[in-house]
């Protein structure tokens, strides 16, 4: 299996992680650092609501993507086209300067004999959404993931985002968004089902 896609368990990612108290200090670190008071009366809870949201963002590391994709169902009727999601949610943070990025997945898939329900796609997507990596990478999970547990024809990704390290801090460039791709198997070797993608998310 991919590094990218190797999953810990709940009770193996704890058993790594720092306690609670040594993560809230590391806030009351950076507060400090960044020039504030950690103990004045504005602040003094900061530091319990920063790792409880923490908690909240990266949760995607306490989640499996292959447990959310296997539960299958085989009885399709005969249907043998695409399946696409449109307008995924994208909230994640990079892993340079743990900023957010906030935008759109869409994600399609050609199955083969079974299909997964909707919801497990988008599912996928916001699991790898919960940890900290490049767009690019999380474009990339999403396609593999999904080819490793449906082994679809093939798979077609795009997340168009915004990138707040981008729009809040060095350039200040607003309204700039990247766009990613990853296209597998059928997609990457047919120029038409990949346009009609593209063409259905908008950017054909």
């Amino acid at each position: 299996m991919s590094e990218i896609l190797k999953w810990r368990s709940p009770e193996e990612a704890e058993q790594k992680r720092p306690s609670r108290e040594a993560a809230m200090e590391a806030v009351r670190t950076l507060i400090a650092w960044a020039g504030d008071d950690p103990d004045r009366e504005g602040l003094k809870d900061t530091p319990k609501r920063v790792v409880e949201a923490y908690r909240e963002w990266f949760r995607g590391y306490d989640e499996c993507p292959s447990d959310e994709l296997s539960r299958v169902f085989e009885d399709v009727g005969g249907y043998d086209d695409m399946v696409m999601l449109k307008n995924i949610d994208v909230e994640s943070h990079c892993e340079h300067h743990i900023a957010p990025f906030l935008g759109k997945a869409f994600v399609a898939y050609l199955p083969t004999e079974s299909v997964v329900g909707i919801s497990k796609i988008a599912r996928v997507v916001e699991i790898f959404a919960k940890r900290l990596q490049t767009q690019e990478t999380m474009t990339s999970q999403i396609a593999e993931a999904i080819t490793a547990s449906l082994k679809p024809h093939g798979v077609a990704v795009l997340i168009d985002a915004e990138h707040q390290c981008m729009s809040t801090r060095g350039v200040h460039h607003k309204d700039v968004t990247t766009v990613t791709t990853q296209f597998t198997g059928a997609f990457k070797e047919d120029a038409e089902l990949r346009n009609r993608f593209l063409k259905l998310a908008g950017y054909g």
